[in-house]
């Protein structure tokens, strides 16, 4: 059968036609359950659907994000993982974040009922003082995690949503440029975005919330964290504890202080310290180089381990604010550095 040049034209033309009238609900359907997460934020937003699919086509699937999952560095033994975050640089830098600003983080500190040194510690553990904010971006994280990774779709789905669902005030540029960590987390505090919805602050009152460059914003969204998980003023963070031969085995699920000091105690944890007896507690086995230290921990390190459940995390954020704020009350602060560096035994409950 022949088909005349014009008639093959007009196939062409249609052709044509018909994968420019098809080309957007492609895309629309690049990443698994997009239609869906759409219709929910512009029934929730009133956003354009159009908009919020052009947005969401621009973000990638990133293999290096589902590798980085895999293997978090709580997987390693306390006594590995320790030598990450106490290291002499990350406690000289600390001290001198702490002294640079330290008019600014005690006026807040006082405001929030937080310690001024564990501010100083959760911006050295996640960002090196904002050094490393992360290269991702945070778009691609989150439509990696939470469209393509089935064991945790459901929490990162959610991130995803509420960053989709942010005011402009409340980020830190355009939705499509913004970087951050390979799970989503922005700034130097490195804030989920519904950790942004909920906790950061207009510290400086420009009517602008930016956790990339505004100190003020920065420190006052962590102290905010904090207060708003129960941070206890002046409360103890943890403690060493000695156990006896005797020393009852417990199981502990999280850190969740659930028994007095004083049953710990009695049970043969002996505290290298004085506590309150009545304190409520909790105990934590860290494997440390010399073996497992047993440590008394308390609501506010409790509250740590809400920015990250990891309990070695919270360890290590505790041991860092104590270095820095030895470092700070010191002429030097090589000498808290080394003591730190070399000696997981301290006792710390500040």
């Amino acid at each position: 059968m022949r088909v005349t040049l014009a008639r093959m034209k007009e196939r062409i033309i249609f052709a044509l036609a018909a994968l420019c009238f098809l080309a957007p609900f492609a895309a629309w359907a690049e990443h698994p359950g997009q239609q869906q997460l759409v219709a929910e934020v512009a029934k929730d937003t009133g956003k354009d659907p159009a908009s919020l699919n052009a947005l969401l086509d621009g973000a990638k699937r990133q293999q290096s994000i589902l590798d980085a999952i895999s293997r978090p560095a709580e997987a390693k033994p306390w006594s590995d993982y320790r030598q990450i975050f106490l290291t002499p640089a990350r406690i000289d830098a600390g001290v001198k974040f702490y002294r640079e600003h330290q008019a600014l983080l005690e006026g807040i500190a006082k405001k929030y009922g937080v310690a001024p040194q564990y501010i100083v510690a959760i911006i050295g553990v996640e960002t090196f003082y904002g050094r490393n904010t992360g290269k991702y971006k945070v778009l691609d994280a989150l439509v990696t995690l939470g469209l393509y990774y089935p064991p945790r779709a459901a929490f990162f789905r959610n991130e995803l949503k509420t960053l989709m669902e942010l005011p402009d005030t409340q980020l830190a540029g355009p939705l499509d440029t913004l970087t951050g960590s390979y799970a989503g987390a922005q700034g130097w505090g490195q804030f989920m975005p519904s950790s942004i919805r909920d906790f950061a602050v207009d510290e400086d009152g420009d009517g602008h919330i930016d956790l990339q460059n505004s100190l003020p914003d920065i420190i006052g969204s962590v102290a905010n964290y904090f207060a708003k998980h129960g941070w206890v003023t002046g409360g103890p963070v943890a403690a060493r504890a000695q156990p006896d031969a005797a020393a009852k085995v417990l199981t502990v699920k999280d850190a969740t202080p659930q028994w007095t000091v004083e049953q710990l105690e009695a049970w043969g944890y002996a505290p290298l310290q004085h506590l309150d007896p009545g304190a409520p507690s909790s105990l934590q086995t860290l494997q440390g180089a010399n073996g497992p230290e047993y440590w008394f921990t308390f609501q506010n390190f409790r509250v740590i381990t809400t920015y990250n459940r990891s309990v070695m995390y919270a360890m290590a954020v505790n041991q860092l604010a104590q270095a820095i704020v030895d470092g700070v009350n010191d002429q030097s602060s090589s000498g808290a550095a080394q003591k730190v560096q070399t000696g997981s035994q301290e006792t710390v409950t500040r």
